[in-house]
């Protein structure tokens, strides 16, 4: 992440700031906040206040991430060379206006299931480069983070079944190749592949794509013939705020929503200098 950041201050700045260098004195000593102009949950405060403390600016902080907030909200006050401050505005306020529109929409789905045993979980559908950060705050906003990198756990997808042949071939090549330390998830798209991932114990059978008739089918038949308890049922796939409570009726362990990190909307926050 330190890298990123790095990179980011350094495409942003180019050869130099030319503006601030023309038109503000050096070393000259200002005041700044960053306000909120909307609404939703804080991400990336602890993020922006190690920004600035790297560069020698003093940070308060007047509400923390998971913090809710509104329009005009004082967020964060900072102390320090007005240069730098403008120099670092850009990418702190971008970068901590995206963390919180992905921590608002994963609190916002997260909501939509409260009282219900059921995880919301992100993907890998993160921006390049960014996602540690899109990872960090959907924790912010109460979702699980599912996989931060491919080797966190074996994820067997329709790409992988068209090398190997069908869902279960995979299935049994990566039980003979995976260490048991590593859990085993696999993607299936019809009943019978389910049926036969859950018999031999996939740790995780994601449902993927299939309608919810589709998987009030593979979860009836599942606990039909008593292996409903071998393996965790995820959905994922078209999954929205208007369908979300009927996947959760029928008994579904996970929900995975990749539009909480490639489709969500960013905050917008605003810099003020005295």
């Amino acid at each position: 992440m330190d890298r990123i950041i790095e990179y980011m201050l350094e495409e942003d700045e180019g050869f130099g700031d030319i503006t601030s260098q023309a038109v503000v004195e050096e070393a000259k000593e200002v005041n700044a906040y960053i306000i909120s102009k909307d609404e939703g949950i804080l991400a990336g405060m602890n993020i922006v206040r190690e920004i600035f403390e790297e560069y020698g600016v003093k940070v308060t902080f007047w509400l923390n991430d998971g913090c809710e907030i509104s329009k005009n909200d004082l967020l964060m006050s900072v102390k320090g060379d007005a240069r730098t401050i403008l120099l670092l505005e850009r990418t702190v306020l971008n970068l901590s206006m995206r963390m919180s529109g992905v921590a608002s929409a994963a609190s916002h789905y997260v909501n939509l299931v409260k009282g219900y045993d059921v995880r919301i979980a992100g993907t890998r559908k993160t921006s390049p480069a960014i996602a540690k950060f899109d990872k960090y705050a959907l924790k912010v906003g109460g979702a699980d983070t599912h996989r931060f990198s491919l080797d966190d756990m074996v994820l067997i997808k329709d790409n992988h079944i068209a090398v190997c042949g069908t869902p279960l071939d995979a299935l049994l090549k990566a039980k003979e190749n995976t260490s048991f330390s590593k859990k085993i998830e696999i993607e299936v798209e019809t009943l019978n592949d389910a049926i036969e991932c859950v018999k031999n114990k996939a740790d995780i059978v994601m449902l993927d794509n299939m309608s919810g008739e589709e998987v009030k089918d593979v979860i009836d038949e599942l606990e039909r013939i008593g292996i409903r308890q071998n393996s965790l049922i995820e959905v994922s796939g078209g999954i929205t705020e208007e369908n979300i409570l009927d996947y959760v009726e029928y008994g579904v362990d996970i929900i995975s929503i990749g539009a909480l990190t490639h489709s969500s909307r960013s905050l917008n926050f605003s810099l003020r200098m005295e």
